[in-house]
């Protein structure tokens, strides 16, 4: 924060000073500022990053399982294949998954989120270990049912908690990085599965793709028991932090216009339903959620990557899914790069990634003409770089955008996004079927389509947010 040189009004109103900022009667220097952010960001940045890289293994290891003979043992066929993936979003119910997120979100607002995160990711490991027994169709989808729930609330989760300890200025390139765990929870996915099916592959008598969700369950468990004790909760409540630093947490959120609420003070909360109406009420909610909905049919691709690497000539299976990594590694310094670039045009979030939609639209035309192997495994790394950046700084159009809200509204809106984002991978799921290979040109063109529509609506989610900063300044 920049300091100015401002005076300090009658009844503790907030001032600047070149030396310190004020709030109330709380002042702090840029200093210890920096001291509480930097205390943040040791705990909760690297403890929700490894989560997130585990995460997207658990969810994503099914594309890995299936070149390695799941399909073959439980006689799937490629709608089963799809419906396995299917299950994951779907939930029970015909609109599960859409009220997942901002359900979670909803009780993670009065709650510890370090107990609330661990204890989902403890079940979700458990489930996945068991991923490696199952013996039939349906034993995988009631167990990728019980993943995908508990699995639900860790995104939306996180980015409010996100949201609730850092200013705006600071979110896009923290939720870039955590995002980017994603893409490289996708690269080590298939360096883990290549090594783990291909080297265990027999292992007292056990196949190399059940290995795979064993060994990825238990580094799950093992890192939800480290992770609760490391985690911090909400600024006012945060044990790990100091009655002072505490102050100062939700002071500077306050100084910037972040809605502190009631989950950290004594003052009366707002019903779950009033909340939900609250948020559902809001445009701005509907732009940031279709703009990620849109954009996130193309994250049906990493379920695919094995299957499209293995259509473009890669064979092998193990080759098939080496050859993943880069797709993921590039995407990665993409995504973390543009977070900061960002941050250095907070107003105008929204329109960058319309320019990257845009730019992975253009890719997935090219893909749907150019025939040559190679060229169709280069196109698909490029393309991997415009789609992931525009989940990762949708994230924090969505975090920064709902700053204003009260804190219970904000954790509704900041999970929609996500919500329909994912529940994009739905349709998502039967884009790519095994008798369209190796060109799958039905499911780019679907792809193609809805990136470019994605551009048009975060072009006009820019437009609408910067005329409402007009009328309110």
């Amino acid at each position: 924060m920049e300091s100015t040189l401002t005076t300090k009004t009658e009844g503790g109103q907030q001032y600047h000073s070149q030396d310190e900022t004020c709030v109330g009667d709380i002042s702090w220097t840029p200093e210890e500022e920096q001291k509480v952010v930097r205390k943040v960001d040791l705990r909760l940045i690297p403890t929700v990053w490894l989560m997130f890289v585990i995460s997207w293994m658990d969810r994503s290891n099914l594309g890995n399982a299936k070149i390695a003979g799941l399909n073959a043992d439980l006689h799937l066929s490629s709608t089963d294949y799809s419906l396995a993936i299917i299950t994951f979003y779907s939930r029970p119910g015909p609109v599960g998954y859409a009220f997942c997120g901002p359900l979670s979100n909803l009780i993670i607002t009065r709650v510890r989120p370090s107990i609330y995160f661990a204890g989902l990711m403890m079940v979700w490991g458990i489930a996945t270990c068991c991923m490696g027994a199952v013996k039939t169709f349906p034993q995988l989808l009631v167990l990728r049912i019980i993943v995908g729930i508990f699995e639900g609330g860790l995104t939306p989760g996180v980015y409010f908690v996100i949201s609730s300890w850092y200013v705006p200025a600071e979110q896009a390139k923290r939720a870039a990085f955590v995002l980017s765990a994603v893409l490289l929870g996708g690269a080590f996915g298939g360096i883990i599965a290549g090594a783990v099916t291909g080297g265990l592959e027999g292992r007292y008598g056990i196949r190399g793709w059940r290995w795979l969700f064993i060994v990825e369950g238990i580094i799950t468990i093992i890192w939800a028991m480290i992770a609760g004790f490391i985690l911090p909760d909400f600024p006012a409540t945060c044990r790990h932090f100091t009655p002072e630093e505490k102050r100062i947490a939700t002071s500077r959120l306050r100084n910037c216009g972040t809605n502190i609420g009631d989950n950290q003070s004594d003052g009366p909360r707002l019903g779950k339903v009033q909340s939900i109406k609250l948020a559902l009420s809001d445009w701005r909610t509907w732009g940031v959620a279709g703009g990620i909905g849109l954009c996130g049919c193309a994250t049906v691709l990493p379920y695919f990557y094995p299957t499209l690497v293995n259509g473009l000539g890669y064979k092998e299976h193990v080759t098939a899914q080496y050859m993943t990594v880069p797709i993921w590694a590039v995407a990665f310094v993409c995504a973390l790069s543009s977070g900061f670039i960002a941050d250095r045009i907070p107003n105008h979030r929204a329109a960058f990634i319309a320019g990257w939609s845009g730019f992975a639209a253009i890719i997935s035309i090219v893909v749907c003409v150019v025939e040559e192997y190679k060229a169709r495994y280069i196109l698909l790394i490029f393309q991997g770089c415009g789609v992931w950046t525009c989940i990762s700084l949708g994230v924090a159009v969505a975090t920064t955008t709902f700053q204003d809200m009260r804190p219970e509204v904000r954790a509704i809106s900041v999970s929609l996004p996500q919500a329909v984002g994912n529940a994009a991978n739905i349709y998502g799921a039967y884009l790519f079927p095994q008798e369209h290979a190796p060109r799958y040109l039905a499911g780019f063109v679907v792809i193609t389509v809805t990136l470019a529509a994605g551009s048009l609506l975060f072009a006009l989610v820019d437009l609408g947010l910067s005329r409402r900063r007009k009328v309110l300044a």
